[in-house]
């Protein structure tokens, strides 16, 4: 993940060389960010490749699929279905619930009041990491921009068949991309992160489609119910969180 608690909460540290980075690709980017951030009502499908790298040297492709639902100020489902383990994490603004259908467990932790600490407090104490969380906070910008030190906008493309702005970051330890729609709605279609200091240099790949601001988000769509026979379990407990993309596990019954 890109974006920090601290280039948020406004501590992080400047920016290492503005000169290196083109004011086009960081318009397109807070254009981006702050049309998110507006959204009231959200919902994406992400397709995605999470590259492992074994301990003799081997990168191993990881895909995943999911559905996230967001509603502001305080809500939050994303469900991942295309793994072994399919599972569900929700957000209802008291408390976190991670749900692993295939051994039909459950663990829940409290939670703060606002989606973005809640985003923080996932990640840092529980290491659960919404699919494209670093697009899901408030302000995004300031968390994606965070030790950037060069930035570049490298041309207009296609994105399945969709026009986009092709934009390319790098800091010390991250470089990533981003492909934002073109035209009155400036959503990210493709996210690419690649870390720098880990060995292997593993990748973090995601597809965003089918956005939709339009529906409603009722309360039942962030709250858990647990199913007949689900057993209450803890969630292991973790530092912080690990890896590209983000993959946090709650017990035996993974994590989101």
């Amino acid at each position: 993940m890109v974006a920090s608690a601290a280039a948020r909460s406004g501590t992080a540290t400047p920016e290492a060389s503005t000169s290196k980075i083109d004011p086009k690709a960081t318009g397109i980017l807070k254009e981006m960010t702050g049309f998110l951030g507006r959204q009231q009502n959200l919902s994406v499908q992400t397709e995605g490749v999470m590259v492992v790298v074994t301990q003799d040297g081997q990168k191993l492709d990881v895909p995943y699929s999911s559905r996230v639902a967001v509603r502001r100020p305080d809500r939050l489902r994303a469900e991942r279905t295309r793994e072994a383990k399919e599972r569900a994490f929700f957000y209802d603004g008291k408390t976190f619930t991670i749900f692993g259908k295939d051994g039909n467990l459950f663990a829940q932790a409290p939670a703060p009041p606002t989606l973005d600490q809640a985003l923080d407090a996932a990640r840092d104490k529980l290491g659960i990491e919404a699919p494209g969380a670093d697009f899901l906070y408030s302000d995004a910008y300031a968390g994606l921009m965070d030790c950037v030190t060069s930035g570049t906008y490298v041309g207009q493309e296609m994105v399945n068949g969709t026009p986009v702005h092709h934009l390319a970051f790098r800091s010390k330890d991250v470089d990533w991309q981003v492909w934002i729609e073109t035209g009155a709605r400036p959503v990210p279609r493709r996210y690419v992160i690649t870390t720098k200091d880990v060995p292997g240099t593993p990748d973090f790949r995601v597809e965003l489609s089918n956005w939709d601001f339009q529906t409603k988000l009722p309360d039942d769509r962030f709250a858990f119910k647990p199913p007949p026979g689900a057993q209450k379990i803890d969630f292991l407990k973790r530092p912080q969180a690990t890896g590209t993309g983000g993959a946090g596990e709650a017990g035996k019954g993974g994590g989101q």
